[in-house]
């Protein structure tokens, strides 16, 4: 373990899960691994933000997470977020929406890059350190999802 890790592993500096630094810096890493751990990040936050409601059943879980994480539902939270983005996260975003990698069979091209957009900025957030703003942003989405979910069932 490098000295680096031994470092954020006493501490916790970086406010990261773990103990594990990134290998660069989170600029220099590319957009789709930004994305692989944005996705693991989010899918966290997501399943938190479930255990705070009431109903705890699994399979009410799973079908509410499956509303929040799949590429439709993360494609219309960055367009909730996307207003109050600074320049620096729009970047991030406009990387992840242009960075190649294959699209699922079953997904819209459009929903799914901008899903990748998303995880990446959600990764880029985390692995900088800047959970404040990672927190702010996820709920921002969750709450916006949410509001729209009750206004489509009134």
């Amino acid at each position: 373990m490098s000295e680096g890790q031994m470092m954020n592993r006493e501490s916790g500096e970086q406010g990261w899960l773990f103990p594990y630094s990134p290998s660069r810096k989170p600029e220099l890493i590319p957009p789709i691994a930004l994305a692989y751990i944005g996705d693991g990040v989010y899918e966290v936050a997501v399943r938190q933000y479930l255990l705070s409601k009431l109903n705890l059943r699994p399979n009410h879980l799973h079908q509410k997470a499956t509303g929040f994480v799949s590429a439709k539902a993360q494609s219309r939270i960055l367009a909730i977020i996307e207003p109050r983005l600074n320049d620096m996260e729009r970047d991030i975003v406009r990387q992840g929406r242009n960075a190649k990698s294959g699209v699922p069979k079953n997904a819209d091209v459009q929903e799914y890059r901008h899903a990748t957009a998303f995880e990446c900025l959600v990764g880029y957030l985390y692995l900088s350190g800047e959970q404040a703003r990672l927190c702010e942003l996820i709920d921002l989405g969750i709450i916006g999802m949410e509001q729209e979910k009750n206004n489509q069932s009134k």
